[in-house]
This record gives C-alpha cells, structure tokens and sequence, in this order.
C-alpha cells in the first residue's frame, strides 16, 4: 500500500456516502482464538485528559466504506480469522458541554490481520482483489448514552501505518461531522505487539518493519485524543473503548 494515499484530501471520498436503506446484515460469528494466556491492560485514557475539544481530523482514505448506510450492524467480521476485538465508542458533543450525543451515525472500518480492506482490491494499492466483500465495515446509531458497539477482530497493519480504525460520524440527518480515527497503545506487552506475535491466531508480520504512532504520518499531529483504551488478552479476547467528540 502507498502511504501518500492515506494522506490524500479526505473530501475526495466523502461524496458517495449515502444514508438510505438502513438494513441490518447478520454476519458469522468470531473464529476460536488460541489459548494463550498473556493479558494486557492499556489504561491510557481518552476522555478525560483532552478536554472539551473536538477530536482530532484525519483523511478517510484511501478504503473508505461505500453505500455505508447499506451496513448497518454490530458484527463486523464477515469471513475474516483473527482475536476477538470488542469495540466501544462513546460520541459526545462539544456544542453541549460534552453530554453524549444521542441518534448520532456513526461508521467505522479497518483492515483484516494481513492488512487488507474490503470493498477494494485488483490494483498496486492492493493487489488482493476484495471488491466483492464487505468485511470490517459497519454502521451503527448512537445510544441515549452516546455510545455504539461492534464485534470484530483485532486489526493488523500495513507498511507506513501504525495500527488504527477508522470513523465517520454524521448527525442524525445524515449531515458530516466528523472524519477520524482511532490509535492503539504501542510498547512492551501492549495489546498491539503480543496480538502480532501470535502466530498461531495467523498474524504473521510481527512488529518488524511495523510504523509507530510517532512516525506515521497520519498522526503526525499527535494521538492524545485519538488514543483508545485496551485491555483483554490472547485467550479471552481484547476490548477497546474510546470516546470522540464532535461539534454536534
């Protein structure tokens, strides 16, 4: 994959995001993970330390979801392998003292273990050809408690990208507030260097040639508020928990 992709002026993907005929998809449940024990707790916070700001911008390329609105549902997998992730997203509104922000849309996708999206393929930006599946990609509405969930797996990683989730979130009306992403806690026993270390749940890659938060481009500006929180293990599983906050 070519990083000056991901870099690449957000609203050029923005214009076939559509909102009509929310249908719900049910999709195959996780594949078993390994036994492992190792357990990991990444305690960084991401609410409570940045303030009422509205989280940081990034570029929704270059894989954003097409016809979102035709993927609304909670688990996210499809066809993929790889340790069970739980993800949980609060959206909170920066025009209302940071309350939660209810009936929020909020889409979110990343790239399988190998460091494939769905939805494209064929060319030298990828040359695994998924233009028929839709897996990893999802949509959900916020909760009275401004918060979404979904079933996934734990994302691997590309050549100049440290391991992220993208998301998008719209108003009630379908009108853009927000294009982001989400960062993982990098370093000894985090969830991101024992998850690509287990061989035996099919990530292959280890950590060499692996581009950390500080070095990738996409968050250059810094991942303070972009940084989520994980804990879990290889054998039970990891969770992830994040709050973004949009001007709503």
């Amino acid at each position: 994959m070519n990083l000056k992709f991901e870099t690449m002026n957000r609203k050029e993907f923005l214009k076939g995001l559509g909102f009509a005929g929310l249908t719900a998809v049910a999709l195959p449940v996780l594949n078993a993970c390994s036994k492992d024990d190792d357990e990991t707790s990444n305690s960084t916070s991401d609410s409570s330390s940045t303030g009422c700001t509205v989280t940081n911008s990034e570029t929704a390329g270059p894989f954003p979801t097409l016809t979102p609105s035709t993927l609304l549902r909670t688990n996210i997998v499809g066809d993929r392998t790889g340790i069970p992730l739980n993800i949980t997203i609060t959206i909170q509104n920066t025009n209302n003292s940071c309350s939660a922000l209810e009936g929020a849309i909020v889409d979110i996708w990343h790239c399988d273990k190998d460091g494939y999206y769905s939805q494209y393929g064929g060319t030298a930006m990828q040359t695994v050809n998924y233009t028929t599946n839709t897996f990893l990609r999802g949509r959900q509405i916020t909760t009275t408690n401004g918060q979404v969930g979904f079933t996934s797996i734990f994302p691997g990683w590309y050549q100049g990208r440290a391991t992220h989730i993208h998301v998008h979130i719209y108003n009630s009306s379908g009108t853009s507030l927000l294009v982001t992403q989400i960062a993982f806690p990098e370093g000894t026993n985090s969830a991101v260097v024992l998850v690509n270390a287990s061989t035996t749940n099919g990530y292959t890659k280890g950590m060499n040639g692996y581009t950390y938060n500080t070095s990738d481009n996409v968050f250059a500006d810094g991942v303070a508020n972009e940084m989520s929180t994980i804990s879990g293990s290889i054998a039970d599983g990891f969770a992830l928990t994040h709050t973004i906050k949009v001007a709503g």
